[in-house]
């Protein structure tokens, strides 16, 4: 395992251009994910109910309704 960790280690130390690319595609990557949760994944419970209480009611009524279904 050691001897794995060492190659891959030396590795990405020795990347020139591959360091750029990985940053670039972190950035890339947490540019989607922010924008895909802000936009297309809208806390539709904080918009439904007043509370933390009925959110969790609602919840686990859902839950019960889906257990009993199978």
């Amino acid at each position: 395992m050691k001897r794995i960790f060492d190659f891959y280690r030396d590795g990405f130390r020795r990347m020139t251009v591959g360091k750029t690319l990985w940053k670039i595609i972190l950035i890339k990557v947490v540019f989607i994910f922010a924008v895909l949760k802000f936009f297309f994944f809208p806390d539709v419970l904080e918009t439904c109910f007043a509370d933390d209480e009925q959110r969790a009611d609602h919840v686990f009524e859902r839950l019960q309704e889906s257990a009993v279904a199978k």
